[in-house]
């Protein structure tokens, strides 16, 4: 067994060499796993290396402390793009990133999503506690996926961004087009338990049995002549994009950069605006109220 981690230890690489199984772990629990462009860096790297060892043939995507991720750190939004120069080279100018900004960062993010989602090797998510924006996109992503009932999902930035965001393509296919559309057009948090006649996931199961049942899977998987695998990966690849993910690819930065530079009108929620004014933490608790709406008493 060998294991090693990212510079500041927010992302945790372990092989097992017996078991050809290589897992990547997101270890920043104090922010429920989200993750910033180094962090999302670093697990790109440790994928180059499991895509170029021949002796692997499996790798499990977790997170650190019972929650697999919460997407994108959104404490600095606009981080993501960097920040301008300023004129007198004091300091870096506070302002919103150009259009041409955002469609080139944004085709480099949807680059790593497009590039876990056609991963040559067999790719297992344990996914527990959270799965929400970027952590939702990849818990969708992976080949076989366990997730406990309780898990709360969803695409939670649509309240602020707006519904274009994230991996349409995959969002219709691997969703069907009435679930997607209604997790993207309100922006709702669900547990996965509720779901789990459509099969979304491969599995679905008590909290407790997450571990357990990813390591078992990625077990089972790992058995399979690693040939083989690579071989199927890339006709299972073919098949998507010629079925379903025609255009995915500019599609989904295209969307994602106009998605966040939105107008917005009178009564609509401003995320950024208000955390500017308020702070994150607040920022998202008056998001919240604003998006909350009672069901009815029907009694």
């Amino acid at each position: 067994m060998t294991s090693s981690s990212a510079a500041d230890g927010r992302v945790l690489y372990e092989v097992d060499p017996d078991r050809r199984i290589a897992t990547i772990t997101l270890n920043n629990p104090a922010q429920r796993n989200s993750y910033d462009a180094a962090m999302r860096d670093s697990v790109a790297r440790y994928l180059d290396e499991v895509a170029e060892d021949d002796d692997i043939t499996v790798v499990l995507l977790r997170g650190a402390e019972g929650v697999f991720s919460t997407g994108a750190d959104m404490n600095n939004a606009y981080g993501w793009y960097g920040e301008r120069a300023a004129g007198n080279g004091d300091r870096p100018a506070k302002s919103r990133p150009s259009q041409r900004r955002r469609l080139t960062v944004d085709r480099k993010s949807f680059g790593f999503y497009h590039n876990f989602m056609g991963f040559p090797k067999v790719t297992v998510g344990e996914i527990s506690g959270y799965a929400l924006g970027g952590g939702f996109e990849m818990a969708l992503m992976t080949d076989i996926s366990v997730i406990a009932r309780d898990a709360r999902i969803g695409m939670p930035a649509a309240r602020f961004l707006g519904p274009a965001l994230g991996s349409l393509h995959m969002f219709f296919h691997r969703l069907g087009p009435v679930l997607a559309r209604r997790m993207l057009l309100t922006g709702d948090i669900i547990e996965a338990g509720t779901v789990e006649h459509l099969g979304v996931f491969t599995e679905t199961c008590d909290p407790g049995a997450v571990t357990a049942r990813a390591r078992y899977w990625a077990q089972k998987a790992a058995k399979m002549p690693a040939d083989g695998v690579v071989i199927a990966k890339e006709a299972f690849r073919l098949v998507e994009q010629s079925q379903a993910y025609q255009g995915e690819e500019v599609a989904s930065y295209l969307f994602h950069a106009f998605g966040t530079n939105l107008q917005f009108a009178p009564g609509e929620f401003n995320f950024v605006k208000t955390r500017a004014e308020h702070g994150t933490r607040e920022a998202f608790r008056l998001r919240d109220a604003h998006f909350h709406v009672p069901e009815p008493d029907l009694g």
